[in-house]
């Protein structure tokens, strides 16, 4: 039944929402649960966390801002979303980050009491915002989330400071009744996570029941309105982040592989979060090691591995500076490791909490000498279980060392994610070397070259490898200037025959055409909406992507000839579009942004015209 006073609740196809205060007020907290939430009631959804860089900026400063961008939908999505269709502000400094990042006719649903003479102060404000005409363009609603907080917690015995606390409560049921969202998987998440201290648990109870009740009766709202399910395969789901897909992924190839996981890390952001997922499955046999530093991380992952585990190290990108040397050490002993680097912002040290795709040339060339391995980029969060998974079974077949390449937008982002059966995974044929007669480290396989893989201390097979040249087929030290070319030249022979065991590159659209978009890691998703918006305005446009990075797919030149123009859009200077112009020869458009920030849909649609147009983007 409608509620008096109120239009009955609108469908809409997709809605985004972005949640946005101070470190301290608990909006990826507010994010995560309406996005779950939108999971259990069937969406489709992307989520974009964006973290400050501070630990604990101070309050209502703009380095302090936290927000939380979701998109949920009916239908099938891939992006975050370009412009939220309302957002969230809980004081002054959230107002001035976010603005810029939303278009007029938006709904800002804002604390008035966030908008104090010294928030205003701090936040750099001149003039009051929602006084002198800046907000003219959208609909604004004010609301003194943080009073009506107190109000409705007058009784509690928790400090002020810890009621304030619960406004972002308040905020949630208010868009939860605005988006028809059911308040029970939140409140039933409160009771879990807060069952050791009851009036905190009131509290946040008292506070989302408020803030719905609140918007139901104060008829701020106009209307309401309802995202149906979105159509699914059968199967089981759950909401998963990048990070946890990705430690999922290596936990499954290590089943499916019948070895032993062996991750040695040091806590970096944005890759921590892989340490800690794989050191909850400590009971399934997987082993976690928390080194002193980057470079005791790796080579603990590689002595993992030469003790016939599956070895494992994760960092980020100046994580990734420190461990050179000892990744050269595995490629030279041709050792099988997963090298997961979750990128960010540089250089040094640079941007911490924002994405970057900075590292491509990194992964392929950032250690002295010839130094070939495998590289492969997973896609979106769900991909990052399936490149993981990926990467183990590359390096056990090919006795390789495997870059496997994320990006914070992907490691902290969530989607629906179809849970694999486990039978439905492919099991990952692993040889120990285990006869004596004929033994020689370095021999190899015929077809991929591989040499065989060797437990430590097995009986009769002892030999000797390290980073000193060393000789073919034997394994001993030579610094015979022939032999070095020799193996130099079969490493590389090695990685490039990796390309017989990978799928070709397929475009979704066309296979010719006027204009092929083609990228890597986490543009996925903005370059595939794109793609369909520009084929919809009935455009000669196509999209490849590429998760194969070293080698490439072997049909790659031929589909890039294949098409007029090549666009390439990067979260770098233009990484990939190097790499493509210098191996194909072929005339690339550069498409380059190093914000911080993922590529909007608009943002790839509008240089994908310039581009069709013959401008330069």
């Amino acid at each position: 039944m409608d509620e008096p006073g109120v239009v009955a609740a609108k469908p809409r196809a997709s809605v985004i929402i972005r949640f946005a205060g101070d470190s301290g007020d608990g909006m990826q907290l507010t994010g995560n649960q309406f996005t779950a939430t939108s999971a259990l009631m069937g969406n489709d959804f992307a989520t974009l966390p964006d973290f400050p860089a501070e630990i604990r900026a101070p309050a209502d400063t703009v380095p302090g801002v936290s927000a939380y961008q979701l998109h949920f939908s009916s239908e099938s999505i891939f992006t975050p979303g370009d412009d939220p269709d309302v957002l969230v502000a809980m004081n002054a400094a959230a107002l001035k980050v976010n603005l810029p990042m939303i278009s007029p006719g938006c709904t800002i649903i804002v604390n008035a009491d966030g908008f104090s003479a010294a928030s205003l102060s701090k936040a750099g404000y001149a003039e009051h915002p929602l006084e002198d005409g800046t907000l003219d363009a959208y609909r604004v609603i004010p609301v003194p989330l943080t009073t009506n907080t107190l109000k409705v917690l007058a009784d509690s015995p928790l400090s002020v400071r810890d009621r304030r606390r619960s406004k972002n409560f308040y905020a949630l049921g208010i868009t939860y009744w605005l988006y028809s969202r059911p308040l029970e998987t939140t409140e039933e998440w409160i009771e879990a996570k807060f069952a050791k201290s009851p009036d905190i648990v009131e509290a946040n109870l008292t506070a989302l029941r408020a803030g719905y009740a609140y918007a139901m009766a104060s008829e701020l709202f106009d209307a309401r309105y309802e995202v149906p399910a979105a159509p699914q395969e059968p199967g089981l789901y759950r909401n998963i982040s990048g990070n946890t897909a990705l430690a999922l992924g290596l936990h499954a190839a290590s089943v499916r592989a019948g070895i032993p996981l062996f991750l040695g890390a040091y806590p970096i952001t944005p890759s921590s979060d892989i340490l800690a997922e794989l050191a909850r499955l400590k009971p399934q046999g997987v082993i976690t090691f928390q080194a002193e530093d980057e470079i005791a991380a790796v080579c603990a992952a590689i002595g993992a591995a030469f003790g016939g585990s599956i070895g494992v190290t994760a960092t980020s990108g100046p994580g990734m500076a420190l461990k050179g040397e000892a990744i050269g050490l595995a490629v030279t002993t041709e050792l099988p490791l997963v090298i997961v680097n979750v990128q960010r912002g540089g250089p040094s040290t640079g941007l911490p909490t924002k994405t970057e795709q900075s590292d491509l040339l990194q992964a392929l060339w950032g250690r002295n000498g010839e130094c070939p391995l495998a590289v492969i980029a997973a896609c979106s969060p769900g991909d990052c279980f399936s490149c993981a998974f990926e990467a183990v079974r590359i390096a056990l077949t090919h006795m390789t060392p495997v870059i496997l390449l994320s990006d914070g937008y992907m490691a902290n982002g969530s989607e629906p994610w179809r849970v694999p059966r486990a039978d439905d995974l492919p099991e990952i044929p692993v040889k120990f070397r285990t006869e004596a007669e004929g033994f020689a480290p370095f021999l190899r396989d015929p077809d991929t070259l591989a040499r065989p893989w060797v437990r430590a201390g097995t009986p009769g097979l002892e030999h000797r490898i390290g980073g000193l040249a060393h000789e073919d087929i034997t394994g001993n030290i030579s610094y015979d200037p022939a032999n070095h070319e020799r193996m130099t030249i079969l490493r590389e022979e090695k990685i490039a025959r990796i390309a017989d065991d990978i799928p070709a590159a397929q475009p979704f659209g066309d296979e010719s055409g006027d204009l092929l978009l083609v990228g890597w890691g986490g543009t996925y998703g903005a370059l595939h909406a794109a793609t369909i918006a520009a084929r919809d305005k009935g455009l000669s446009v196509s999209h490849v992507h590429i998760r194969y990075i070293n080698p490439l797919p072997a049909n790659l030149g031929e589909v890039l000839r294949a098409f007029r123009r090549v666009l390439v859009p990067e979260l770098n200077r233009g990484q990939l579009d190097l790499l493509l112009r210098a191996r194909y020869l072929v005339d690339t458009v550069r498409l380059s942004k190093m914000q911080g920030q993922p590529f909007s849909v608009g943002e790839v649609l509008a240089a994908v015209e310039q581009t069709l147009e013959g401008c330069q983007v």
